[in-house]
């Protein structure tokens, strides 16, 4: 008879080894036993020791999260019934189809379809289900219908290395061509008749620095650079006018871009440079009847809309002036109009305009006074009607047409939540708390109507390249909300939620500002007896674990738990290494630590892996992902490491890696549920309540 392996668990986390190492810039040497943790074969991971020591650390993992697993399965159970499992979007028309996306019941990705306007079969055009059979991670990219409606482009990941290979194939007959493109990181852009496809390139360093054409039928090796570009710190797009009558290729970096336009039907014609770029100037363009309308933030930070002659592209003239109080995100055109969305107040403002009627502007109303709001996918150049996205922290997603003639909004669809909601139970409130430099911070908060005071409550926020957090609907966070949790949104600097100024004060030389607001926040909300020291809750990912990092390590005792997503807390050596995929173009967001010593020092002076001190430290859960390109896997690891070192008290500390995944974590609508399940059951156990 043969004997059963017999798996003993671990008795101790594990503990990384520390072998001398050390750096030295402006004259400061900096210690880093941690090193090693980086596999010098990187992008590939091979290293035995590197290994051994990652699946140790999800081996104790797997140990400590044993005692919660009917937590996790109650969770995951619950999740993932508010979520419809067969399920389709609103068909949109776009030429002489309709086309819509559904999930079949359980399925872990989702279908394409379409059908003709004029009616007939329904046709499915890519099946994301059969792609990622097999696969452990599967990741659509790019898709493109040609304009003819006769083809499909398309790209995937299938490791989560953000490296996606481009196929081609015919609608009807399914037949694959044998054109594949393989490294891709871009939109896939038909052109020259749609015997064209516009993509780019990730270079070596994981890199966008240049826009290629591919010729249907043609090798590889064929193919032309339209574009190269020459700064590391730039990444270039490419993508078509709203009359796609243009090819727009942009190159840019968080701070500065520039445009240039080549003819759709004739790609390899001289590219039209809109304007030259200017350092701090950021612009987008697209065209109608031969006139240039450029978004750019050239007189004002928070952006003006202006014109110009398309045989004088750099000549601009304002049409709608920038303004403090409106922070102008973007715009649309259409044939007969165009749209404005931005913000004011904070909050999404969606406004349609008209070419002949300069003085005529018309927004669109919303019942409610803290939303997320935006235009939906609206394909057609000629419309009569716009498809629109809006919900709330208690409304769930809505579907609408906007009737332009009628000012008429239309319900199309309402996120339904199988298990039931009702949102008469919730209550939502949108509150300022002051920082500690007088700056009124904006903090959405959902909650039940019937929920204690004083009760546990979880903080989110990101704070950084300023993207702003949207107060939108979420079913999953119902699993904290109905356990007498508080949810809060804080809406902090270095984020662009109160427009650009706000992004600006929190980054470069004013980037300790995101970290003290996150803090004054929850002060705040104790003050307000929103709940207690020790009672909070706190997550953020990728710049937003950075945050966590910092705040872990500035003030440990408000903290019941901290949960840190593939967290950028390395960062001063990240930011010193410039053949890292990101960094040079994050120089912009952070500051340029090997040129400038003030940078180098202020970096250090918040980094949270720097930073981690001899203290006690609350509990903290920590994601990782292998195969990441933008936080690498020995950011999280290194950081572990060290606060397992240094940490002088026994609150848990786990560190969980993705070994076949990258930045996202696991794909899949339900495998990644199980991940969001193992945060909550962590945040529940540390907080003690009951799951």
């Amino acid at each position: 008879m043969q004997a059963m392996a017999i798996t003993t668990p671990p008795a101790a986390p594990p503990v990384a080894a520390k072998k001398s190492h050390s750096f030295t810039h402006h004259g400061i040497t900096v210690s880093d036993d941690y090193a090693w943790l980086r596999d010098p074969g990187y992008p590939e991971v091979t290293d035995k020791d590197v290994i051994a020591h990652l699946e140790a650390e999800n081996t104790w993992f797997e140990h400590r999260m044993a005692g919660q697993q009917d937590t996790i399965d109650a969770l995951f159970k619950e999740m993932r019934a508010r979520i419809k499992e067969a399920d389709k979007s609103v068909p949109q028309k776009d030429g002489n189809w309709l086309y819509w996306i559904e999930f079949e019941q359980g399925a872990e990705y989702k279908k394409w379809w379409r059908r003709p306007v004029a009616g007939g079969p329904d046709e499915l055009i890519l099946d994301e289900v059969a792609l990622a059979e097999g696969k452990e991670y599967f990741r659509l990219g790019a898709i493109a219908v040609s304009s003819d409606g006769t083809k499909l482009a398309w790209s995937v990941d299938d490791n989560g290395s953000e490296r996606f290979t481009a196929r081609i194939k015919i609608i009807a007959t399914g037949e694959m061509l044998p054109d594949e493109i393989p490294g891709t990181l871009s939109s896939l852009v038909w052109v020259g008749g749609d015997k064209g496809l516009v993509y780019s390139l990730a270079n070596e360093n994981w890199r966008t620095d240049n826009a290629r054409l591919h010729w249907l039928g043609q090798p590889l090796d064929a193919d032309v650079e339209l574009y190269h570009e020459d700064d590391e710190g730039f990444r270039v797009g490419s993508s078509l006018s709203a009359n796609e009558k243009w090819l727009v290729i942009g190159t840019s970096d968080h701070e500065t871009s520039e445009v240039r336009l080549v003819p759709a039907s004739d790609p390899l014609a001289a590219p039209i440079l809109v304007k030259p770029r200017a350092e701090g100037v950021e612009y987008d363009v697209d065209e109608r009847d031969g006139v240039l309308y450029i978004h750019a933030n050239d007189t004002h930070e928070n952006f003006r809309l202006a014109t110009a002659p398309l045989e004088r592209p750099g000549e601009w003239t304002t049409l709608i002036e920038g303004s403090d109080a409106f922070y102008l995100t973007g715009f649309e055109l259409y044939r007969d109009f165009y749209v404005v969305e931005g913000r004011r107040a904070g909050l999404d403002q969606i406004e349609l305009r008209w070419y002949n009627d300069p003085a005529r502007a018309e927004p669109i109303v919303f019942p409610e006074a803290s939303y997320d709001a935006g235009l939906g996918d609206n394909p057609e150049w000629h419309t009569e009607k716009l498809r629109l996205s809006y919900e709330s922290m208690v409304s769930p997603a809505t579907v609408y047409d906007y009737h332009i003639a009628e000012r008429r909004l239309e319900v199309l669809k309402i996120q339904e939540v199988p298990s039931g909601y009702d949102a008469s139970l919730y209550t939502t409130e949108r509150l300022e708390i002051p920082a500690r430099d007088g700056t009124p911070i904006p903090v959405s908060v959902v909650m039940r109507k019937d929920r204690a005071a004083s009760g546990p409550l979880h903080l989110y926020a990101y704070g950084a390249y300023g993207i702003a957090i949207a107060p939108g609907f979420s079913t999953s966070r119902l699993s904290l909300v109905d356990r007498g949790f508080a949810y809060a949104i804080a809406h902090i600097r270095g984020g662009d939620d109160m427009g650009r100024a706000w992004y600006k004060a929190g980054k470069l030389e004013r980037r300790c500002n995101t970290f003290t607001d996150f803090v004054d926040v929850a002060k705040g909300l104790i003050a307000r007896g929103y709940t207690q020291a020790g009672q909070i809750s706190i997550s953020g990912g990728s710049a937003g674990g950075e945050l966590m990092g910092a705040v872990a390590n500035s003030d440990p005792a408000l903290w019941g738990a901290v949960v840190a997503h593939v967290p950028f807390v390395d960062v001063l050596s990240t930011m010193l290494d410039e053949s890292l995929p990101l960094t040079p173009g994050e120089w912009p967001e952070w500051g340029n630590p090997i040129e400038d010593k003030a940078a180098f020092e202020l970096i250090r002076s918040y980094s949270p892996y720097d930073q981690v001190k001899a203290q006690p430290y609350p509990p903290i859960l920590v994601t990782a992902g292998l195969n990441d390109p933008r936080v690498t896997y020995w950011e999280p690891a290194k950081w572990v490491a060290k606060l397992r070192e240094l940490k002088t008290n026994d609150n848990e500390l786990l560190l969980k890696t993705n070994m076949g995944a990258g930045h996202g974590g696991k794909s899949g609508r339900f495998e990644s549920l199980k991940e969001t399940a193992e945060e909550f059951a962590f945040i529940l156990w540390q907080l003690g309540v009951k799951g």
